[in-house]
């Protein structure tokens, strides 16, 4: 069973940064994306950022140029480098990979994210 499995949430203070990273392991075949979404309490998950096989990158108009995502492919593995972190950025973030066979959609677990003074 494939399993993605996320590290480095936590509580940090407004302006700091974090680095999150999500390793799939058991998967079925090569992996065509990753990616970063948030659900904050009260409201619908949201992409954070995404990857493809190729490098190619897609972000959140709200973490452009403060967020860098990044993937290792020999690893499997994912990582979001969050920086000027805000209030607004608290939420619980989860890895997504997208892998074939399609419509291999799988989800980690979540890793908790607090902005706070």
């Amino acid at each position: 069973q494939v399993q993605l499995v996320e590290s480095g949430g936590g509580l940090v203070q407004p302006g700091g940064s974090l680095r999150l990273s999500c390793v799939a392991s058991r998967t079925t075949g090569s992996i065509l994306f990753m990616g970063w979404y948030r659900q904050a309490p009260g409201r619908q998950r949201e992409l954070v950022a995404l990857i493809g096989s190729d490098g190619t990158t897609n972000y959140a108009d709200s973490t452009k140029g403060r967020f860098t995502i990044s993937r290792d492919n020999a690893k499997n593995t994912v990582y979001l480098q969050m920086n000027n972190l805000k209030p607004e950025d608290t939420a619980v973030y989860y890895c997504n990979a997208i892998m074939r066979p399609l419509p291999g959609n799988y989800w980690g677990q979540g890793t908790q994210v607090t902005v706070s003074s």
